[in-house]
């Protein structure tokens, strides 16, 4: 059985790089907010996830995907670890990361500057 995973949600930061000089790899770095389920009574509740993406794949995600964007991602469940100091005790957490096989765009761009909001609206009248 296959181990995928499609959410559709919000780009919360914008993508970054992190790269590896042994061995030449690159990560491509962001995060994700998606609507958690929910039933009538209870209010939505936003659920972030990290997602990685590397070498090829990660340079098209700097290209593309800018804070704030819909995009639509598609890829592996998996779980990243880390050690983290919690009340002067080193602990081993854990977290659920996406690794990035795929993604598409949606939705409308997100509108950077008011400027250029305003030159949008002056072409649209023109």
């Amino acid at each position: 059985m296959n181990n995928t995973i499609t959410v559709i949600g919000h780009v919360g930061q914008a993508p970054h790089s992190v790269s590896f000089g042994d061995t030449g790899n690159k990560v491509v770095k962001f995060s994700v907010a998606v609507k958690e389920f929910s039933s009538k009574e209870e209010e939505d509740k936003t659920m972030w996830l990290d997602v990685d993406a590397w070498n090829g794949l990660g340079e098209r995600v700097l290209k593309t995907i800018t804070k704030g964007r819909e995009v639509v991602l598609n890829g592996r469940l998996a779980i990243s670890s880390y050690p983290k100091e919690v009340n002067g005790v080193k602990v081993q957490m854990t977290k659920p990361v996406i690794k990035l096989s795929s993604f598409h765009l949606c939705g409308r761009k997100p509108v950077a500057t008011s400027e250029t909001q305003t030159e949008e609206t002056a072409a649209a009248h023109e």
